[in-house]
């Protein structure tokens, strides 16, 4: 269908669309209303646990292979001093705390010293894990806030209409509760999943540390049962008397 030159006229002194603004995030955040505080703090306290578990995790970090190496060749020659002074070197270190343990312990009996290496062991895993469970949580609530966040939204839109006097409602009204719905849900997200990974990572490097203690502590007694190493091994009497008589004159 052709369009007439009257047409074309009235097309060309139209007025030309209007682009919208740009939207900042911060005016986007701002449109989520006051369940973004919240959100916020969760943001705060879930970076404050990772960073603190990460600088945690890493200064307490031990080259078990090689601190282990060390200790069962001091306790092969009865250096138990020198043992646990390098273990005194290990500043705390739930590793070194555990193998200082057992040889401290080592004049007990078999049973009694993995008793109290296990405990020792136990009683550093709250150490390790401390304040997983805060980071954990706010993986879990997060989601529930941004769900919060879209009803309270939808419900304001429907309250601008069911109040409305005039016949037609203006977009800005139901825009504002359709942001708050949107912005909510969407941080609560972009919190959630962070979080969730955060946790597991920590989780497993905690849980890779209470593997070090536990291979620490079965090395270490077992080091502490075996004989110790002679540097002179002596001949048996009978054998070297043995080897005198057969000797050739």
């Amino acid at each position: 269908m052709l369009m007439t030159p009257d047409a074309w006229n009235l097309l060309a002194q139209a007025p030309a669309p209007t682009l919208p603004e740009t939207v900042g995030l911060f005016d986007i955040m701002q449109k989520g209303g006051l369940l973004m505080w919240p959100i916020y703090m969760c943001s705060f306290i879930a970076m404050a646990v990772f960073f603190e578990r990460i600088v945690y995790f890493h200064r307490t970090y031990l080259s078990v292979g090689e601190f282990l190496a060390g200790i069962k060749n001091l306790l092969k020659r009865e250096q138990y001093r020198e043992a646990l002074e390098r273990c005194d070197d290990g500043n705390g270190l739930p590793v070194a705390l555990v193998v200082q343990t057992a040889i401290a312990h080592r004049h007990l009996p078999p049973d009694q010293l993995r008793e109290i290496v296990r405990e020792i062991g136990q009683l550093q895993v709250p150490r390790l894990e401390a304040n997983l469970s805060i980071l954990a949580t706010i993986a879990s609530i997060t989601p529930l806030l941004g769900l919060l966040g879209t009803v309270y939204g939808m419900v304001e839109t429907f309250i601008h209409i069911s109040t409305s006097t005039a016949g037609a409602l203006p977009v800005a009204e139901i825009a504002s509760g359709v942001w708050m719905a949107l912005v909510t849900t969407g941080a609560a997200l972009a919190l959630s999943i962070p979080s969730f990974v955060a946790y597991n990572y920590l989780v497993s490097r905690a849980n890779s540390m209470i593997q070090d203690m536990e291979r620490a502590g079965i090395e270490t007694i077992h080091a502490l049962l075996e004989p110790p190493a002679r540097d002179i091994i002596q001949m048996p009497p009978q054998e070297s008397t043995r080897i005198a008589r057969n000797k050739p004159a």
